[in-house]
Protein backbone atom coordinates (compact mmCIF):
# COMPACT_ATOMS: atom_id res chain seq x y z
CA UNK A 1 0.00 0.00 0.00
CA UNK A 2 1.22 3.04 -1.32
CA UNK A 3 -0.18 6.54 -0.51
CA UNK A 4 -3.26 5.02 1.55
CA UNK A 5 -3.91 3.55 -1.93
CA UNK A 6 -4.14 -0.50 -2.48
CA UNK A 7 -3.13 -1.61 -5.70
CA UNK A 8 -4.61 -4.58 -8.03
CA UNK A 9 -2.36 -6.57 -10.57
CA UNK A 10 -4.04 -8.07 -13.53
CA UNK A 11 -1.74 -10.66 -15.46
CA UNK A 12 -3.32 -11.83 -18.76
CA UNK A 13 -0.90 -14.60 -20.26
CA UNK A 14 -1.79 -15.12 -23.85
CA UNK A 15 0.08 -17.22 -26.36
CA UNK A 16 2.25 -14.53 -28.12
CA UNK A 17 1.54 -11.51 -25.48
CA UNK A 18 1.51 -11.05 -22.00
CA UNK A 19 -0.18 -8.32 -20.69
CA UNK A 20 -0.10 -6.14 -17.24
CA UNK A 21 -2.50 -3.90 -15.54
CA UNK A 22 -2.83 -1.81 -12.44
CA UNK A 23 -5.74 -0.77 -11.00
CA UNK A 24 -6.41 1.09 -7.70
CA UNK A 25 -8.06 -1.49 -5.41
CA UNK A 26 -11.40 0.83 -4.54
CA UNK A 27 -11.90 2.05 -7.83
CA UNK A 28 -15.38 0.24 -9.34
CA UNK A 29 -13.51 -2.58 -11.14
CA UNK A 30 -14.57 -3.00 -14.71
CA UNK A 31 -15.93 0.82 -14.71
CA UNK A 32 -12.45 2.18 -14.38
CA UNK A 33 -9.19 1.90 -16.75
CA UNK A 34 -6.13 0.83 -15.28
CA UNK A 35 -3.96 3.51 -13.64
CA UNK A 36 -1.08 2.02 -16.29
CA UNK A 37 -0.63 -1.06 -18.96
CA UNK A 38 2.17 -2.94 -20.16
CA UNK A 39 2.89 -6.31 -22.10
CA UNK A 40 6.15 -7.95 -22.54
CA UNK A 41 6.22 -10.67 -25.52
CA UNK A 42 5.59 -14.44 -23.68
CA UNK A 43 8.14 -16.52 -23.50
CA UNK A 44 7.83 -20.62 -24.72
CA UNK A 45 8.94 -21.39 -20.91
CA UNK A 46 10.00 -19.87 -18.04
CA UNK A 47 10.75 -21.01 -14.05
CA UNK A 48 8.75 -18.93 -11.25
CA UNK A 49 12.15 -17.11 -10.53
CA UNK A 50 12.87 -16.20 -13.81
CA UNK A 51 8.73 -14.90 -13.94
CA UNK A 52 9.39 -12.81 -10.51
CA UNK A 53 12.58 -11.32 -12.02
CA UNK A 54 9.95 -10.52 -15.06
CA UNK A 55 7.63 -8.85 -12.42
CA UNK A 56 9.95 -7.16 -10.65
CA UNK A 57 10.88 -5.08 -13.72
CA UNK A 58 7.23 -5.05 -14.92
CA UNK A 59 5.78 -3.44 -11.80
CA UNK A 60 8.23 -0.55 -11.96
CA UNK A 61 7.30 0.50 -15.11
CA UNK A 62 3.46 0.38 -14.00
CA UNK A 63 4.41 2.20 -10.85
CA UNK A 64 6.62 5.03 -13.12
CA UNK A 65 3.59 5.12 -15.46
CA UNK A 66 0.88 5.13 -12.77
CA UNK A 67 2.99 8.00 -10.90
CA UNK A 68 3.21 5.65 -7.75
CA UNK A 69 6.26 6.74 -5.88
CA UNK A 70 8.09 3.80 -4.37
CA UNK A 71 8.50 -0.08 -4.38
CA UNK A 72 4.86 -1.10 -6.00
CA UNK A 73 4.00 -4.35 -4.02
CA UNK A 74 0.27 -5.26 -4.83
CA UNK A 75 -2.05 -5.82 -2.33
CA UNK A 76 -3.83 -8.75 -4.80
CA UNK A 77 -3.27 -9.92 -8.22
CA UNK A 78 -5.33 -12.18 -11.00
CA UNK A 79 -4.18 -14.10 -13.28
CA UNK A 80 -5.31 -15.13 -16.83
CA UNK A 81 -3.46 -18.02 -18.61
CA UNK A 82 -4.19 -19.91 -22.05
CA UNK A 83 -0.96 -21.64 -21.82
CA UNK A 84 -0.70 -24.15 -19.31
CA UNK A 85 2.71 -24.53 -18.77
CA UNK A 86 3.45 -21.37 -17.91
CA UNK A 87 0.48 -20.90 -14.89
CA UNK A 88 2.09 -22.28 -12.26
CA UNK A 89 5.31 -20.35 -12.43
CA UNK A 90 3.90 -17.35 -12.97
CA UNK A 91 1.04 -17.53 -10.09
CA UNK A 92 3.82 -18.93 -7.60
CA UNK A 93 5.31 -15.36 -9.08
CA UNK A 94 2.60 -13.67 -8.77
CA UNK A 95 2.50 -15.48 -4.71
CA UNK A 96 6.06 -14.22 -3.76
CA UNK A 97 5.44 -10.72 -5.08
CA UNK A 98 2.08 -9.96 -4.02
CA UNK A 99 0.99 -8.78 -0.37
CA UNK A 100 -2.47 -10.87 -0.75
CA UNK A 101 -4.37 -12.94 -2.64
CA UNK A 102 -4.01 -14.17 -6.26
CA UNK A 103 -6.76 -15.14 -8.11
CA UNK A 104 -6.10 -17.77 -10.94
CA UNK A 105 -9.57 -17.17 -13.07
CA UNK A 106 -10.86 -20.82 -14.24
CA UNK A 107 -12.87 -23.44 -12.49
CA UNK A 108 -14.07 -22.35 -9.19
CA UNK A 109 -13.41 -18.79 -9.26
CA UNK A 110 -16.54 -17.01 -8.72
CA UNK A 111 -17.67 -14.87 -11.93
CA UNK A 112 -21.42 -13.49 -11.56
CA UNK A 113 -22.02 -14.04 -15.32
CA UNK A 114 -24.21 -17.19 -15.63
CA UNK A 115 -23.19 -19.49 -18.78
CA UNK A 116 -24.85 -21.66 -21.10
CA UNK A 117 -21.86 -24.16 -22.74
CA UNK A 118 -21.75 -27.54 -23.03
CA UNK A 119 -18.65 -28.03 -20.76
CA UNK A 120 -17.84 -24.63 -19.08
CA UNK A 121 -14.48 -25.97 -18.38
CA UNK A 122 -13.79 -25.39 -22.03
CA UNK A 123 -14.14 -21.59 -21.98
CA UNK A 124 -10.96 -19.98 -22.19
CA UNK A 125 -9.95 -17.34 -19.03
CA UNK A 126 -9.16 -14.41 -21.34
CA UNK A 127 -13.14 -15.54 -22.63
CA UNK A 128 -14.53 -15.11 -19.36
CA UNK A 129 -12.68 -11.92 -18.22
CA UNK A 130 -13.96 -10.31 -21.79
CA UNK A 131 -17.53 -11.45 -21.01
CA UNK A 132 -17.51 -10.17 -17.27
CA UNK A 133 -16.12 -6.59 -18.15
CA UNK A 134 -18.67 -6.09 -21.10
CA UNK A 135 -21.56 -7.00 -19.27
CA UNK A 136 -20.81 -5.14 -16.20
CA UNK A 137 -19.40 -2.21 -18.94
CA UNK A 138 -21.56 -1.96 -21.80
CA UNK A 139 -24.71 -4.08 -20.73
CA UNK A 140 -26.50 -6.60 -22.07
CA UNK A 141 -26.64 -8.57 -24.40
CA UNK A 142 -23.19 -7.38 -26.16
CA UNK A 143 -20.79 -8.65 -28.71
CA UNK A 144 -16.97 -8.80 -27.40
CA UNK A 145 -14.35 -9.02 -30.90
CA UNK A 146 -10.91 -9.96 -29.36
CA UNK A 147 -7.89 -9.86 -31.79
CA UNK A 148 -4.96 -12.21 -30.39
CA UNK A 149 -3.43 -15.28 -32.06
CA UNK A 150 -7.12 -16.28 -32.33
CA UNK A 151 -9.52 -13.87 -33.72
CA UNK A 152 -12.67 -14.32 -30.73
CA UNK A 153 -16.46 -13.19 -30.78
CA UNK A 154 -17.86 -13.87 -27.62
CA UNK A 155 -21.61 -13.66 -27.13
CA UNK A 156 -23.56 -12.23 -24.58
CA UNK A 157 -27.30 -12.14 -24.52
CA UNK A 158 -30.15 -9.87 -23.15
CA UNK A 159 -30.39 -11.58 -19.58
CA UNK A 160 -26.53 -11.27 -19.54
CA UNK A 161 -25.45 -14.83 -19.80
CA UNK A 162 -22.55 -15.85 -21.99
CA UNK A 163 -23.81 -18.40 -24.49
CA UNK A 164 -20.52 -18.64 -26.26
CA UNK A 165 -19.29 -17.54 -29.61
CA UNK A 166 -16.65 -17.83 -32.72
CA UNK A 167 -12.68 -18.76 -32.45
CA UNK A 168 -11.10 -18.54 -35.48
CA UNK A 169 -7.22 -17.80 -36.61
CA UNK A 170 -5.76 -14.71 -35.86
CA UNK A 171 -4.05 -11.95 -38.32
CA UNK A 172 -0.48 -13.01 -37.51
CA UNK A 173 -1.39 -16.88 -37.16
CA UNK A 174 -3.18 -16.30 -40.55
CA UNK A 175 0.23 -14.29 -42.17
CA UNK A 176 2.44 -17.03 -40.74
CA UNK A 177 -0.11 -20.13 -41.86
CA UNK A 178 0.14 -18.62 -45.76
CA UNK A 179 4.06 -18.77 -46.03
CA UNK A 180 4.79 -21.74 -44.01
CA UNK A 181 2.69 -23.99 -45.94
CA UNK A 182 3.27 -22.28 -49.22
CA UNK A 183 6.63 -22.49 -50.23
CA UNK A 184 6.81 -19.66 -52.76
CA UNK A 185 5.21 -17.19 -50.54
CA UNK A 186 7.09 -14.57 -48.33
CA UNK A 187 6.57 -13.99 -44.74
CA UNK A 188 4.54 -10.76 -44.61
CA UNK A 189 3.42 -7.94 -41.98
CA UNK A 190 -0.53 -7.91 -41.37
CA UNK A 191 -0.95 -4.83 -42.38
CA UNK A 192 -3.32 -2.92 -44.42
CA UNK A 193 -3.26 -2.46 -48.19
CA UNK A 194 -3.68 0.27 -49.92
CA UNK A 195 -5.77 -1.73 -52.53
CA UNK A 196 -7.58 -4.75 -52.89
CA UNK A 197 -6.27 -6.03 -55.75
CA UNK A 198 -2.43 -6.63 -55.40
CA UNK A 199 -0.08 -5.49 -57.74
CA UNK A 200 2.70 -7.96 -56.25
CA UNK A 201 2.82 -11.03 -54.06
CA UNK A 202 3.09 -9.27 -50.95
CA UNK A 203 0.24 -6.59 -51.81
CA UNK A 204 -2.33 -9.59 -52.26
CA UNK A 205 -1.07 -11.44 -48.93
CA UNK A 206 -1.77 -8.65 -47.10
CA UNK A 207 -5.03 -8.42 -48.95
CA UNK A 208 -5.95 -11.42 -48.07
CA UNK A 209 -5.02 -11.57 -44.70
CA UNK A 210 -6.11 -8.27 -43.68
CA UNK A 211 -8.92 -7.53 -45.89
CA UNK A 212 -9.97 -10.69 -45.62
CA UNK A 213 -10.07 -10.56 -41.57
CA UNK A 214 -12.54 -7.97 -42.01
CA UNK A 215 -14.73 -9.72 -44.14
CA UNK A 216 -14.76 -12.53 -41.98
CA UNK A 217 -15.43 -10.52 -38.94
CA UNK A 218 -18.16 -8.68 -40.98
CA UNK A 219 -19.79 -11.84 -42.15
CA UNK A 220 -19.57 -13.44 -38.82
CA UNK A 221 -21.11 -10.12 -36.94
CA UNK A 222 -23.87 -10.23 -39.91
CA UNK A 223 -24.80 -14.31 -39.13
CA UNK A 224 -24.25 -13.91 -34.95
CA UNK A 225 -26.90 -11.03 -35.10
CA UNK A 226 -29.61 -12.87 -36.93
CA UNK A 227 -29.25 -15.72 -34.84
CA UNK A 228 -29.35 -13.63 -31.56
CA UNK A 229 -32.71 -12.36 -32.75
CA UNK A 230 -33.71 -15.55 -34.30
CA UNK A 231 -33.39 -17.00 -30.85
CA UNK A 232 -34.63 -13.62 -28.93
CA UNK A 233 -30.90 -13.26 -27.58
CA UNK A 234 -30.67 -9.53 -28.59
CA UNK A 235 -33.57 -7.87 -27.00
CA UNK A 236 -34.85 -5.04 -27.85
CA UNK A 237 -32.80 -2.49 -30.01
CA UNK A 238 -29.40 -2.23 -30.90
CA UNK A 239 -26.54 -4.75 -29.48
CA UNK A 240 -23.03 -2.89 -28.33
CA UNK A 241 -20.13 -4.47 -30.35
CA UNK A 242 -16.47 -4.15 -28.53
CA UNK A 243 -13.50 -4.66 -30.03
CA UNK A 244 -10.24 -5.18 -27.98
CA UNK A 245 -6.70 -6.98 -28.76
CA UNK A 246 -4.01 -6.51 -31.07
CA UNK A 247 -4.77 -3.97 -33.93
CA UNK A 248 -8.08 -3.51 -32.45
CA UNK A 249 -8.38 0.13 -33.32
CA UNK A 250 -6.91 -0.23 -37.11
CA UNK A 251 -9.91 -3.14 -37.75
CA UNK A 252 -12.26 -1.38 -36.38
CA UNK A 253 -11.64 1.72 -39.11
CA UNK A 254 -11.94 -1.37 -41.53
CA UNK A 255 -15.33 -3.19 -40.36
CA UNK A 256 -18.37 -1.70 -41.62
CA UNK A 257 -20.34 -2.42 -38.14
CA UNK A 258 -19.94 -0.13 -35.30
CA UNK A 259 -17.29 -0.77 -33.07
CA UNK A 260 -16.26 0.45 -29.53
CA UNK A 261 -12.64 -0.11 -29.15
CA UNK A 262 -11.39 -0.59 -25.41
CA UNK A 263 -8.00 -1.84 -25.64
CA UNK A 264 -8.01 -2.83 -21.91
CA UNK A 265 -11.41 -4.91 -21.68
CA UNK A 266 -9.38 -8.18 -20.99
CA UNK A 267 -7.51 -6.37 -18.06
CA UNK A 268 -10.51 -4.47 -16.65
CA UNK A 269 -12.54 -8.02 -16.78
CA UNK A 270 -9.70 -9.55 -14.45
CA UNK A 271 -10.34 -6.35 -12.44
CA UNK A 272 -14.19 -6.71 -12.27
CA UNK A 273 -13.47 -10.65 -11.30
CA UNK A 274 -11.60 -9.31 -8.11
CA UNK A 275 -14.31 -7.14 -7.54
CA UNK A 276 -16.82 -10.31 -7.83
CA UNK A 277 -14.58 -12.40 -5.61
CA UNK A 278 -14.70 -10.42 -2.48
CA UNK A 279 -18.44 -10.59 -2.51
CA UNK A 280 -19.78 -13.14 0.23
CA UNK A 281 -21.06 -15.86 -0.85
CA UNK A 282 -24.93 -16.27 -0.31
CA UNK A 283 -25.60 -19.22 2.38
Amino acid sequence: MLNGCAYILTVDVGNTFIRFGLFAEDSAAAQECPLATCEITTPSSITADEARMRLVQVMGALAADAGVPGVLAPAAAVLSCVVPALERPWKAALSRTCTGRVLTVGPGLKTGIPVHYDDPAEIGPDRIADAVAARAVYGSPCIVIDLGTTTNIEVIDAHGTFVGGVIAPGLALGARSLSAAAARLPQVEPSAPTHVIGRNTREAMRSGVVLGEVARIDGMLDMVLAEMRATKAAGEGDVPIVITGDDAEALAALVGHSLTVDDALTLRGLAELYRISQKPRRA
